[in-house]
């Protein structure tokens, strides 16, 4: 297990390097001068002038070469320097520190609803095959997967935002000041931002529970008599979770997928749309430091769950 780790460890090193490369370069790219959109608003105040397009580009080392920028970048990032937005004129490392755990928040929370309902609602499926259970289950699944996040945020929003008036339609406030009006704030993009993971993992739930049902040592549980529940839950279970936790990993990069979209829509001040916003803005540093990060949450969140699957299948080993 420690060797595989530490294979694991010195991939992920690697794929840190090379997803590094491609942001870097791919935002330099890009078309326009961030130069240019950053001095453009500025434009009311002032004439601008060569000389002050020299002397953002060399505060910002945009005069150097392209491999000496990229390994000075990488060097201060190793050193835990994100650099200075242009856009917003403060440090990368503060943005992230005021905004990641908002992301979080909303897809945490997002995260444990799919994991819970939709292993339920494929549970149930499964079980009671052919049923209305199952015709019920299957359909709010396909329809979950089928709906757009932003398309059903704006449902959301006029539904029980501006008819009903129940919730908050945009903005966040920290549960630690008002946790009812937070509250009141996070139920619709939480309920977007988990819509299509819940029904994709119904899905792969009840397909992977039919498939490890028809298994001999089900069959062979049954034969000596066990109950129903002893049957599901101790033995067909564990095994029947594996797909699902596969898609856990891959849900991590969901919860800031997602953001992007749920951000924009309901305007909550986290990553997704301090990315979108950067973006727009040709914001190079903070797009840069933004996808290494994201990067190295997934990495270390698929580490875990290859780790966990030794514990779901005892067959697993790791070579």
């Amino acid at each position: 297990m420690g060797a595989y780790i530490i294979r694991r460890l010195l991939i992920a090193v690697i794929i840190l390097i090379l997803v590094s490369l491609i942001v870097f370069f791919s935002v330099r790219l890009l078309p326009g001068d961030p130069i240019y959109i950053f001095l453009g608003q500025q434009a009311q105040q002032g004439e601008i002038t060569q000389e002050q397009l020299d002397r953002m580009r060399h505060d910002y080392g945009l005069d150097l070469p392209l491999m000496v920028q990229y390994f000075r970048w990488f060097g201060n990032i190793l050193k835990g320097d994100f650099g200075e937005s242009m856009n917003y004129r403060e440090e990368v490392s503060t943005l992230f520190a005021d905004r990641l755990p908002i992301t979080l928040h909303l897809g945490i929370l997002a995260l444990i609803i799919n994991v819970i309902v939709g292993t339920l609602m494929g549970l149930a499926a499964a079980i009671r095959r052919g049923t209305w259970i199952d015709s019920v289950s299957t359909t709010l699944a396909n329809i979950g997967v089928c709906i757009p996040v932003f398309w059903l945020g704006y449902l959301l929003m006029f539904a029980f935002g501006l008819n009903l008036g129940w919730l908050e339609i945009a903005g966040y406030t920290s549960p630690f000041e008002d946790f009812w009006l937070n509250l009141r704030q996070i139920i619709m993009p939480v309920f977007a931002m988990s819509v299509t993971g819940l029904a994709t993992t119904a899905r792969i739930m009840r397909s992977s529970m039919l498939e490890v049902t028809r298994q001999d040592y089900i069959r062979t549980a049954w034969s000596k008599g066990l109950r129903e529940r002893t049957v599901i839950m101790k033995h067909a279970l564990k095994n029947g979770l594996i797909p699902v936790v596969t898609l856990l990993g891959m849900g991590i990069g969901v919860i800031f997928a997602g953001s992007v979209l749920v951000e924009t829509v309901f305007a909550i001040p986290g990553m997704g749309r301090l990315l979108v916003t950067s973006i727009f803005a040709q914001d190079y540093i903070v797009m840069q430091s933004s996808a290494l990060i994201i990067a190295s949450i997934i990495l270390i969140s698929n580490l875990l769950v290859d780790i966990s699957y030794g514990w779901l299948d005892p067959r697993i080993r790791y070579g």
